[in-house]
């Protein structure tokens, strides 16, 4: 049984000042279709955030559909979906009765009957050749129950302790053992933060699991495989080379600029994991940092060369000067208007003008960067906020606005 992995599609997400990622996402799409024809994919696993947001645009939602009706071109007979943080279970589900005789299994939110979760999936005979726990991101109500008056600690530890024990569960319910032990492979899928994982700035902040409290031990051993979304740099879990986070196919931040994008292709014989084998995406669009003095950003815009990529690059421009702002977006804007388009665009500018502090009769001392507002983060702000707190109350407080803000 050969299987594709992959997650954190982000369809419909909108970059800095509302720029589409639409044919980045189309050409990744395109993509995907022939390679599964060319690998033969028999099952294709996709690990939660189809979408950005809970009420994906237009665009987004064709994309989606017309993937999976272009999928039915391919010899690949399952695709399993399974809900992210970013998306709307309801959103997802809406159409699941109907892509059930597409053979698409969707499963946006923990199901009411509990064993939903267990998917068995027929090889190229017709017979039963892979079961997959198909687990969607867990929200608080699925894996615990408020309990007034708990600490934090407690409820990191209840949170914990539901997540674990979903997976236990699943591992125990009787179809899934009474099949691996007839000798099928069992694939898991989660979308969650784990213990040890490197994530970027462009991953909204889970609370559940947050912190990094899930790890490699809380997968039981009866799967075979863990297909892992929401960080979006590919990575093991606790070095265990079957439980894996495929990342993101696009960079959807100019964090991610170093990360390498790919899908995981698995193939499973005897009853267990055979071989593993990573697939590039290739990349339509370069995602680009230029940070230095006027000078230097100024001769890295102009000698930028975009052979390779068939869609204009994006920018990120920081500049340290001891000019005032308004000297340095002048200079800024004449190159910028001299650029070529087709080939990049500025997106995001900032200005860290160097300050000289000297006490008198001394030397000058170190130059230290200034700060405005638009450089920090939601988060950073608050923590700045907490400062003027005690200290037993900022661990609650940072946690409650990280609930917060995963739901706006």
């Amino acid at each position: 049984m050969r299987v594709l992995h992959t997650a954190d599609w982000h369809l419909g997400q909108r970059f800095i000042s509302g720029h589409e990622r639409t044919e980045e996402h189309r050409h990744f799409l395109e993509w995907l279709v022939e390679t599964v024809r060319e690998q033969r994919v028999e099952v294709l696993v996709i690990a939660g955030d189809i979408f950005d947001t809970g009420s994906p645009s237009n665009q987004a939602l064709e994309l989606y559909y017309s993937f999976l009706l272009n999928m039915r071109g391919t010899g690949c007979r399952d695709i399993v979906v399974v809900g992210g943080n970013h998306d709307s279970p309801a959103t997802l589900n809406a159409p699941a009765r109907l892509l059930r005789h597409l053979r698409v299994h969707v499963v946006g939110c923990v199901p009411e009957c509990f064993e939903d979760q267990v998917l068995v999936l027929d090889d190229a005979a017709g017979k039963p050749g892979l079961v997959v726990c198909a687990v969607p991101f867990l929200r608080d109500r699925d894996v615990r129950l408020s309990v007034p008056g708990e600490t934090a600690e407690e409820r990191e530890a209840r949170i914990k302790q539901g997540i674990a024990d979903h997976y236990a569960r699943l591992a125990a319910a009787e179809q899934v053992w009474q099949l691996k032990d007839l000798g099928l492979p069992v694939l898991a899928t989660g979308h969650l933060y784990a213990a040890g994982a490197a994530p970027s700035d462009s991953e909204r902040t889970i609370h559940v699991g947050n912190l990094g409290q899930i790890t490699a031990d809380h997968f039981p051993d009866v799967f075979d495989y863990v297909a892992l979304g929401h960080l979006h740099r590919p990575q093991r879990v606790g070095g265990r080379e079957h439980i894996r986070y495929s990342g993101s196919p696009i960079p959807l931040s100019f964090s991610e600029i170093g990360h390498p994008k790919e899908v995981l292709l698995l193939e499973f014989a005897s009853g267990k994991l055979h071989t593993l084998e990573t697939l590039e995406v290739p990349g339509t669009r370069r995602l680009i940092r230029f940070h230095g003095t006027l000078e230097e950003v100024m001769t890295g815009l102009q000698a930028y060369d975009n052979t390779g990529f068939l869609l204009p690059a994006w920018a990120d421009v920081q500049i340290h000067s001891e000019l005032t702002q308004l000297e340095v977006a002048d200079a800024l804007l004449k190159v910028i208007q001299e650029l070529d388009r087709k080939q990049l665009e500025v997106l995001a500018r900032r200005h860290f003008r160097l300050v000289k502090l000297r006490a008198l009769g001394e030397e000058d001392t170190e130059e230290p960067l200034t700060r405005s507002l638009h450089d920090f983060t939601e988060r950073e702000v608050f923590e700045q906020r907490l400062e003027t707190e005690s200290a037993e109350g900022r661990a609650e407080l940072l946690r409650t606005f990280d609930e917060l803000l995963e739901s706006l």
